[in-house]
């Protein structure tokens, strides 16, 4: 659980600059170059979703029942992820209405994504991980939507091709990836158990 736990310190660390070191974030980028900071930027979220996704399924092995959730829950996250998929395609389509409408759709997916994993799993090492993922996109959520408003961002307004192109190929992608794409992520079936 050691090598989740740095994973996800490293991860969920370099993303959170922009809560909690904005102004250190700005001299780097100012100092060493946009494009540069990106490439290391990148390098170390990688690497550290890398170790956590390592150390999670390391820990799946010698891992920490605390409670039993009920089966009907795992139908329940499989719904829960419809939704997900869809704000997760909403970050990426330009001219939609739920980017129009909640600005980072993506944390929002984020959120669904961990709340519904930690409805269907209960062992310590799930709790550690997906509550973090959790906390860190509820709170990235409320600093950003502050931002948002301090700086008056207004998100360009929706359209139906938008909104439509968004909610199929949200569909469609958390219908490949539950059917086919989810046993070689996390080692079980999205339909089949979690």
């Amino acid at each position: 659980m050691t090598l989740m736990i740095i994973g996800l310190l490293i991860f969920l660390g370099t993303h959170s600059l922009n809560i909690f070191a904005p102004a250190w974030r700005d001299r780097q980028v100012a100092q060493r170059g946009a494009i540069p900071f990106k490439i290391v930027y990148a390098l170390i979220s990688i690497a550290g979703l890398w170790l956590a996704i390592v150390g999670y399924g390391e820990m799946r092995t010698t891992a920490v029942p605390l409670w039993n959730p009920p089966v009907g829950l795992r139908h329940l996250v499989a719904l829960l992820m419809l939704p997900s998929f869809i704000l997760l395609v909403a970050a990426y389509v330009p001219a939609n209405h739920l980017k129009a409408r909640l600005g980072h759709p993506m944390l929002m997916a984020v959120k669904i994504w961990a709340f519904a994993h930690l409805l269907a799993n209960g062992r310590l090492g799930d709790i550690i991980f997906f509550g973090a993922f959790l906390a860190w996109a509820v709170v990235l959520y409320i600093r950003l939507k502050k931002k948002d408003r301090a700086l008056g961002t207004v998100y360009p307004a929706g359209r139906m091709p938008g909104t439509v192109a968004t909610v199929i190929g949200g569909a469609i992608l958390w219908f490949v990836f539950a059917s086919y794409l989810h046993i070689y992520v996390a080692g079980v079936s999205a339909f089949g158990g979690m």
